[in-house]
């Protein structure tokens, strides 16, 4: 089976939303996607008040039919003094397993960690997920394990957001 690795665009954007909605179904998490499709779509592909997208998107077909995608953005690394890329979701569909498309996009995104000069590739994955673990460390991945993933959100992001306009 021909596989190709490709930019997405605007035109994708109904693809690349259905493909986020089986990526959450796969991870048990459906009930937490809230995404508006319209604003997903200016996020990825619109002006962002002169910043340009927030995020970019590769989408993985097999012969011709796309089958899954890899949504990754830049971060930085203070240590190194260089960009990084993070992989926020790569996601294949379960048809579609096996055939190389996962190395595929991964390969695509350290070819691009690469040539922009990053210092790593990195990101999250399930812990309850040994099938992806397994296939990530025969890569040569490895886990961070001494670092704990943080994260603040709704009313708690609300709240000390607030408190920034107290400290002036």
């Amino acid at each position: 089976m021909p596989i190709a690795i490709r930019p997405a665009t605007s035109a994708d954007l109904p693809l690349i939303a259905s493909l986020i909605r089986a990526l959450a179904e796969y991870e048990k998490l459906a009930d937490e996607v809230r995404f508006d499709e319209a604003v997903l779509g200016e996020k990825l592909f619109g002006a962002n008040n002169g910043h340009g997208p927030y995020a970019e998107v590769l989408i993985g077909e097999l012969d011709g039919a796309a089958q899954g995608f890899a949504l990754f953005f830049h971060n930085f690394s203070t240590f190194e003094g260089k960009p990084g890329i993070y992989l926020e979701d790569l996601f294949v569909r379960p048809e579609a397993r096996g055939s190389g498309l996962g190395k595929a996009l991964l390969a695509q995104l350290a070819a691009l960690a690469l040539a922009r000069d990053c210092a790593r590739l990195e990101w999250s994955v399930l812990d309850w997920n040994e099938p992806a673990i397994g296939f990530y460390k025969a890569l040569g991945a490895r886990g961070m394990d001494d670092w704990t993933v943080m994260r603040m959100d709704g009313a708690s992001l609300a709240q000390l957001g607030a408190e920034a306009g107290k400290l002036a």
